[in-house]
């Protein structure tokens, strides 16, 4: 691990948290369009998987991306990222081609029907300081949420993302068509999208609300799906550099090298390195990340291509400590974990002495009014990992009507999460020990589809296999005595300095293989007119072995093992269609029927079957049932020069929702995995964007969410059986009602602009006796283009794009609880599972493109 650089930085970056602004109806296109860069047709590097449609289906997807923009448009940014030059010309050959020719050609085969599918371009994550998690531009969505602990998004436990009322295990991510996997934080079958690539490398990311595409490789996107696409290397040789400092030392840097052009087919690459330092916004020690991306595009013939990427992230956080609403109530907003502060580790030490009642035990005044202070701050918590992620894929054109894509991929990650848990004395009499939980997974895995177009139709069929081990592990390393630490002996343990433990807690090791076979078909009986149907069969099996529990800690003589899950389900189906029947209007439905298979995650992790003790694996095995759901949707569209509009309603209905329900310390909680019944859904958003005059653009969006619990929740406990009254609640952790609004303005090289959103209250515990407040988050900024400034005289042509930006974010420094969850949901009353959202930041950034 490493420590902190003893000098500072100075502060302020740019923290665009905007989500609106784009100038004119043309500029809507373009941004949609051009994600990254102009292409040769010849080679039709834009795609990174599929053929190029016929004219037939390119005029409709031009026509649908133009409609489609309406849904986009409060999300587009208003200064596009770099794009090359027109055009290179070499040996007389002209090597790039206005972007209108490769407008909206997408993902064939690995995308959903592009009508319910959103376009969040490279644009939109332009306008967020650099190195800002990507799925913080799609909060300005409508039906979309996302929180973190820290204003980039970074620091993996405290952040989560929902989206009509389906949080982030219940989504499908993919990048460049692989799996990312179910999202949990220990992640058993994948990794964060913050962590598989870095997010000034992104091109675009596809947004589908309802139920997701078949082809995306993923068995748990129930809640729709978010298909992130790397940028292509540039056919133009250049560099690329962002500098970013802000609030609390943030110093942010990230340098992109492409290599243009080696070859007269066109082969090319990239490679990338950023950097990410910051101290916590409270508590002590701070939050360091660095990552590698490279991509290697090379074009075979007219219409064919192979690729390769490759991502290395390596994260060291100290994660801020988890409230409950007792805490934000009467502990103010500054409580956190103790490593790194002043006398820290002594602080610590009296608070557990004192949780036992020993003598030399204390409790800080800040404290003393909370109903349970001694799990109000641990001396530790930090996260820290390390991935290896990346694949080859090769799209080519078998015939001018077929088409073969082939993605082989594989994964590596090494994790550890660590907590100073005062309910374990150390063997040397230290009150407490550091427990440090380390998951690791290695998988690889196969992607292939297969698109043939004929007459009106485009067919599509494939199949994705993925082999998956994952070892859950959890250790317990011994805490020196506070005498030692004082006199120098010896040094605390905590998540950033670990020596050899002296017990493992617990050892699980998982063995999941799936597969997923798909067909659909596209079929347009008029140009104006598509209708899509399609299904996909799932089988999964996963098999766990316990390799060790040590009763101590979980509290058992057995944990789960020795027993394998399956989960089949043969014939899912998809059925959509759209209609654009007068110039700017269309409207579309989609109906799909999903699962989400069993999730894996070892003792205590999740809600998962083989997460609790060998007894309650037996005993819920047989009944529980992987979540299922049928998503009916329906929308409206409509787009002209001064206005744009939507509509957009739809009805779920959830069957066998699984929850992790959790009393006891949020650090060794009693864990219990439920079927909580069914879910009923019923939502709506409606959103508009006005661009009364040039360079002036309003944006406003509200979302309608009211999902309840179909059913009771009966419980034996020590007091009896218990039945609580958890139907007609609304769904934890998502409000009933949402708000957003933006406000920008351009005038010749400068941008101002403001967004704020509303979040609503929301249900804390399943009774919904314990709410979150409602608040509002308002975030301003400003850019300027220096491009004009810095292109005269001998310098011209060497600078292609540069800008400042100075952005604030919460400006109005609202106190609010953001992340909620992350240990489970109590039945009733209050639990230490929230965090808070940041403070006021300020944020500036310098970015300049050769």
């Amino acid at each position: 691990m490493r420590s902190r650089k003893s000098w500072q930085y100075a502060t302020t970056t740019a923290l665009a948290v905007s989500s609106a602004v784009l100038w004119a109806d043309h500029r809507v296109a373009h941004a949609q369009a051009v994600a990254e860069q102009p292409q040769r047709p010849a080679h039709k590097a834009t795609l990174p998987k599929g053929r190029v449609t016929t004219t037939r289906t390119q005029t409709t997807q031009i026509r649908t991306a133009q409609n489609t923009a309406l849904q986009t448009t409060p999300t587009q940014g208003t200064i596009a990222p770099p794009q090359d030059r027109p055009a290179t010309v070499r040996n007389g050959t002209n090597r790039a081609v206005a972007a209108t020719s490769v407008e909206n050609v997408g993902v064939q085969g690995q995308r959903q029907a592009n009508w319910v599918v959103t376009p969040v371009t490279a644009a939109t994550i332009a306008n967020y300081a650099p190195g800002t998690n990507a799925l913080k531009a799609l909060t300005s969505l409508p039906g979309v949420m996302y929180n973190s602990a820290d204003p980039q998004g970074l620091n993996l436990w405290g952040q989560s993302f929902l989206m009509h009322g389906f949080d982030q295990t219940q989504i499908g991510m993919t990048l460049d068509g692989m799996p990312l996997g179910n999202q949990f934080w220990s992640n058993s079958n994948g990794l964060s999208p913050s962590a598989a690539i870095s997010s000034e490398n992104i091109a675009r990311m596809e947004v589908s609300a309802s139920a997701g595409s078949e082809g995306a490789a993923s068995t748990s996107n129930l809640g729709g799906t978010v298909q992130f696409v790397s940028r292509d290397p540039s056919h133009k040789a250049g560099g690329t550099v962002r500098q970013t400092f802000g609030s609390n030392s943030l110093f942010h840097t990230f340098v992109r090298a492409d290599s243009g052009d080696l070859n007269r087919q066109g082969t090319r690459f990239y490679v990338s390195y950023m950097r990410n330092d910051t101290d916590k916004w409270r508590g002590g020690q701070d939050q360091f990340m660095q990552q590698v991306n490279a991509k290697l595009l090379h074009p075979i013939g007219e219409q064919s291509k192979l690729t390769a990427f490759f991502n290395y992230a390596d994260e060291s956080m100290q994660n801020y400590q988890d409230y409950n609403m007792d805490m934000f109530y009467h502990g103010g907003y500054h409580i956190d974990n103790l490593a790194g502060t002043r006398n820290g580790y002594e602080t610590a030490y009296r608070l557990a002495l004192a949780s036992k009642g020993l003598p030399g035990g204390a409790v800080p005044a800040a404290y003393q009014k909370l109903a349970s202070p001694y799990t109000a701050s641990f001396y530790d918590g930090a996260g820290n990992q390390r991935q290896y992620f990346g694949g080859v894929n090769a799209d080519l054109a078998l015939t001018s009507r077929l088409r073969w894509s082939t993605t082989f991929y594989g994964h590596r990650s090494w994790e550890v999460g660590t907590v100073t848990s005062p309910l374990i004395a150390s063997p040397n009499g230290a009150p407490f020990v550091e427990q440090a939980t380390m998951p690791s997974t290695r998988r690889f895995g196969l992607l292939s589809s297969l698109t043939y177009t004929i007459a009106n139709n485009e067919i599509n069929g494939g199949v994705w296999y993925e082999n998956t081990k994952f070892i859950a592990d959890k250790r317990a390393y011994e805490e020196p005595l506070l005498s030692d630490v004082l006199s120098g002996a010896a040094s605390p343990v905590d998540g950033m300095n670990l020596n050899s433990p002296y017990q493992t807690e617990y050892k699980q090791v998982f063995n999941t293989n799936t597969f997923v076979a798909y067909i659909q078909d596209t079929y347009h009986p008029l140009p104006s007119v598509a209708l899509h149907f399609g299904f996909r069969s799932v089988l999964n099996n996963t098999r766990v072995g316990a390799l060790a529990n040590w009763e101590t800690y979980t509290r058992t003589d057995a944990i789960a093992g020795g027993d394998g899950i399956n989960t089949v389900k043969p014939f899912l189906p998809h059925i959509s269609g759209q209609w654009s029947f007068l110039p700017g209007h269309q409207i579309y439905f989609d109906v799909a029927n999903n699962v989400k298979v069993l999730p894996v995650a070892g003792y205590n992790g999740g809600a998962s079957p083989f997460a609790t003790t060998q007894a309650a694996y037996e005993s819920s095995a047989a009944s529980l049932t992987s979540e299922t759901d049928w998503n009916y949707a329906v929308g409206y569209r409509y787009t002209s020069r001064l206005i744009s509009g939507n509509v957009y309603a739809y009805h779920t209905d959830f069957s066998n929702r699984l929850q992790q329900i959790s009393t006891g310390s949020p650090n060794n909680p009693y864990t219990a995995i439920r079927n909580v019944g069914g879910v009923t859904m019923n939502g709506v958003d409606a959103g508009f964007v006005l661009r009364p005059v040039k360079g002036l653009q309003l944006a406003s969006s509200i979302s309608y969410d009211h999902a309840t619990y179909s059913d009771n929740v009966t419980s034996t406990t020590t007091a009896g059986i218990v039945t609580y009254g958890v139907k007609g609640q609304q769904v934890v952790a998502y409000p009933r009602l949402m708000y957003k609004g933006q406000l920008s303005y351009r005038w010749r090289d400068a941008e101002v602009h403001a967004d704020t959103q509303f979040i609503g209250q929301r249900n804390l515990s399943y009774t919904g006796d314990e709410k979150v407040p409602s608040y509002w988050l308002t975030n301003v900024g400003a850019r300027y283009d220096l491009t004009p400034l810095l292109n005269r005289g001998k310098a011209r042509g060497i600078i292609q794009n540069a800008s400042l930006v100075f952005n604030v974010y919460n400006i109005t420094n609202q106190r609010y609880i953001a992340t909620m969850g992350q240990n489970g949901f109590p039945m009733q009353g209050d639990y230490q599972s929230v965090v808070l959202g940041a403070p006021r930041q300020y944020f500036g950034s310098i970015q300049a493109d050769f």
